[in-house]
């Protein structure tokens, strides 16, 4: 991704709007397309943000 990295809120509030506007429909197909292709990226960037966060609270986790 050549722009700055997105913070998870950023990015799953942008990706609420890509699936708002790909439900709601009247978007050509090449639109589609390139918005489906954002979403697959906002949603990687979400995930690598959760990932990144379950690691940390498995380090901080006391182990029985």
């Amino acid at each position: 991704m050549a722009t700055a990295k997105l913070s998870y809120e950023e990015a799953r509030d942008e990706l609420a709007q890509v699936v708002t506007t790909l439900e709601a429909g009247g978007s050509s197909l090449e639109e589609s397309l390139s918005l489906w292709q954002r979403g697959e990226e906002l949603a990687a960037i979400c995930q690598e943000w959760l990932d990144g966060a379950r690691k940390k609270l498995e380090a901080i986790k006391p182990t029985p």
